[in-house]
């Protein structure tokens, strides 16, 4: 379902847009994620509408494949990569790691979550922070399409919030991860729109 509507309570909830993640995947697509993230941001501000900055800091529990797998390409990265001072499942990160991308412009009216899970949603109070600022609609964006986004879309839709996912303002190191995500799961969870259709509603019903 293409997008019908800005609720008068909407949000921007941008996930996972942070140093360490932007710059292990800083291709075409992600670039353009990360710019057009932060235009929605920029616009939602000027409407005085919430921007909600997600960052991840930790890893869920539990033995995978891919997790395994990970691990031990950032144990073997360059010392930069490599430096004690956060850690995420046991592997080190640079200081900055989970610091937002500069592109963000982080203000001091946004609302800023960490979160342990793909979700955004879980664990960390989002939920209770959308509904004391009386949100009714979550707009999201942000990396990766088919894990933290898509996550928290589903998470979103089962609280009972209007989801709409800015289908251009994500990106995921997958292409066709991306793509199942956009074509295959979205549809199920919320309305699908372009940056460029979420300024022009934006501005049209403030």
């Amino acid at each position: 379902m293409t997008l019908t509507t800005i609720d008068p309570a909407s949000a921007l909830v941008v996930i996972d847009l942070q140093k360490g993640i932007v710059s292990a995947h800083a291709d075409r697509p992600v670039i353009a994620a990360v710019e057009r993230a932060a235009r929605l941001a920029a616009e939602f501000r000027r409407h005085d509408l919430p921007v909600v900055l997600v960052n991840v800091t930790g890893r869920a529990p539990g033995r995978t494949e891919a997790g395994r797998t990970q691990a031990r390409t950032e144990a073997g990265s360059t010392p930069a990569r490599t430096e004690a001072v956060r850690s995420t499942g046991g592997a080190a990160l640079p200081s900055d790691w989970a610091d937002l991308v500069d592109e963000l412009d982080v203000q001091p009216t946004d609302h800023l979550i960490s979160k342990r899970r793909r979700s955004a949603f879980h664990d960390t109070g989002l939920d209770t922070l959308l509904r004391g600022l009386g949100v009714t609609q979550t707009v999201l964006a942000g990396i990766s399409t088919s894990s933290g986004v898509e996550s928290t879309a589903r998470s979103a839709s089962d609280h009972g919030y209007h989801v709409v996912l800015v289908t251009d303002a994500m990106s995921d190191p997958d292409a066709d991860s991306h793509r199942h995500s956009v074509e295959r799961v979205f549809p199920k969870l919320g309305e699908t729109a372009t940056t460029a259709e979420v300024i022009d509603m934006v501005g049209a019903t403030r």
